[in-house]
C-alpha cells in the first residue's frame, strides 16, 4: 500500500481503538487501520480513507488475523469510535479538515 501522510502519520501515536483486554499500548506499533466496507468506500484492492490509529494489537483482531470473542458489532462500534478520535488528531494536525 502506498503510505500517505495520513497513513505515516499514526507512527508513535496512541491506539485509539483500546480494545479491552487486547490493546497493547505500545506507541511504537501503532498503523492507520482502515475500516471496510462498501458504504466507506473500501472495495476490492481499494482502501478507504477513514481508518484509526490502532496498535498491533487491536489492529490484528479488527482484520480477523487473531481469535476473539468479541461480536461484530461491538467491534465496528470501536473501529468507528476510533475513526473519529483519529479525525480530530488529523486535524490538529492539520492532515484533513472537518
Amino acid at each position: 500500500m502506498k503510505q500517505t501522510s495520513i497513513t505515516r502519520s499514526a507512527k508513535g501515536e496512541a491506539c485509539t481503538v483500546r480494545l479491552p483486554g487486547v490493546c497493547c499500548h505500545d506507541n511504537e506499533t501503532t498503523v492507520f487501520a482502515h475500516i471496510n466496507g462498501i458504504r466507506y468506500g473500501h472495495g476490492v484492492g481499494q482502501k478507504t480513507n477513514f481508518g484509526a490509529y490502532a496498535c498491533c494489537n487491536c489492529h490484528d483482531v479488527l482484520d480477523g488475523r487473531v481469535k476473539h470473542n468479541f461480536e461484530y458489532d461491538y467491534l465496528k462500534l470501536c473501529h468507528l469510535e476510533a475513526v473519529l478520535e483519529t479525525m480530530i488528531k488529523l486535524e490538529k494536525k492539520g492532515l484533513i479538515t472537518l
